[in-house]
């Protein structure tokens, strides 16, 4: 599985961005994606998870104001941002998580896409 991420910009504070991530390869055996951030000097976070069923789930942080879809026909992930905060400045990075027939978890990264938010 290869993952292509973009859409990271500059916004100013209560602006809006839409980060997609493109997937390709043996995407049939992706069972969740996630979007992860992090800041500097600061460990990775897990910000919003969507299983293959098309379950989500949110980091407190980000609940009401990130939304996070797939198009299947497209193949891609899709973060959109609203109500940005300047503490929501952070590399963003996409992840696919995949299991074989034996039940051995594998992990893709994107490369990760920069969102600042200033003023």
């Amino acid at each position: 599985v290869q993952l292509q991420a973009s859409g990271g910009g500059l916004v100013q504070p209560g602006g809006s961005l839409r980060l997609s991530c493109a997937a390709s390869g043996n995407i049939f055996s992706i069972n969740a994606m996630n979007w992860y951030r992090q800041a500097p000097g600061k460990e990775r976070e897990l910000v919003a998870t969507i299983t293959s069923g098309g379950s989500t789930n949110y980091a407190d942080s980000v609940k009401g104001r990130f939304t996070i879809s797939r198009d299947n026909a497209k193949n891609t992930l899709y973060l959109q941002m609203n109500s940005l905060k300047p503490e929501d400045m952070a590399v963003y990075y996409c992840n696919a998580i995949s299991s074989d027939s034996l039940g051995q978890r594998y992990d893709y990264w994107g490369q990760g896409t920069q969102v600042t938010v200033s003023s």
